[in-house]
């Protein structure tokens, strides 16, 4: 990568993490620590990786992106509006009643949202049958499907249900990237329920598996180039800061689930870069 286009990428995940605060502290409630942390991985995929027209958002050749950890919903409508899905000015509208933007991503409510979720575990069986059909019945067998998983949510068996699926089936157009942030919403992930040696777990389960640090830009697009020519389910096991850019939130289970006051919010947004009061 050129430094023109890490210092772009580096510039993007700033502003989807002032974003981030703006809209958690306009709608009192959310989860910040996940959403701080996975930005780099998501302006990675929006702004260099995956193959969209945000004016054609149902572009038939898309690659599709599926976020089963859908609590980190502010992180992507962060992103889709920076990507120019919609307008940035309907940001200010999470979790509001009847708003478009509820705490996790509905599909049809916004453009480039494409799934539903809520219940943890079940966004990988979506990415699964996706990459099934575009793989077996009919679809454009180049197109990949992407889909983030939060460490916490791996506890789930339907999640190992749809890794057994796409062994079985030889998905290789599927990229999962899991946000190792060794966080949840109980407390540390190894002690609520150990996961262990998660790269060895995955491997077992026959998916090509990998792990970066997902801060690093370069890092991240190499391994994605790398599971693109992969004869397997692919498997990225990024490794972050929980609230990464806010030096109260980091590592700090209690933000997992939690929003910034007004002052907590304006300090936050003075570390990340971005000056003026908090509206």
């Amino acid at each position: 990568m050129s430094d023109y286009q890490l210092n772009e990428l580096r510039e993007i995940s700033q502003t989807l993490r002032q974003s981030i605060i703006h809209e958690l502290v306009t709608a009192g409630s959310g989860h910040a620590a996940g959403c701080l942390g996975f930005a780099d991985v998501m302006a990675v995929l929006y702004f260099h990786v995956m193959r969209i027209d945000p004016k054609n958002p149902d572009w038939q050749d898309r690659d599709i992106f599926v976020m089963s950890n859908g609590h980190y919903a502010p992180l992507l409508y962060a992103t889709l509006a920076e990507r120019g899905f919609f307008d940035k000015k309907e940001l200010a509208n999470l979790r509001k009643f009847g708003s478009k933007l509820q705490g996790h991503p509905e599909r049809g409510s916004l453009p480039g949202v494409e799934t539903t979720s809520g219940p943890l575990g079940c966004g990988l069986s979506q990415a699964a049958g996706m990459s099934y059909s575009l793989k077996y019945l009919g679809g454009n067998p180049q197109r990949f499907v992407y889909c983030s998983l939060g460490d916490g949510e791996l506890n789930e068996g339907n999640i190992w249900e749809a890794a057994m699926f796409a062994t079985k089936y030889d998905l290789s157009n599927i990229i999962a990237i899991i946000d190792r942030n060794n966080i949840q919403i109980g407390g540390d992930t190894e002690k609520v329920m150990p996961l262990g040696n998660l790269a060895d777990k995955w491997r077992s389960f026959g998916w090509f598996t990998q792990e970066v640090d997902g801060h690093d830009y370069e890092a991240i697009v190499k391994a994605i180039d790398v599971a693109k020519t992969s004869h397997q389910p692919n498997v990225i096991i990024a490794h972050t800061i929980p609230g990464f850019g806010v030096d109260f939130m980091e590592y700090d289970y209690q933000w997992h689930g939690k929003a910034p006051n007004i002052e907590e919010a304006q300090e936050a947004l003075i570390q990340l870069g971005e000056k003026g009061d908090v509206k």
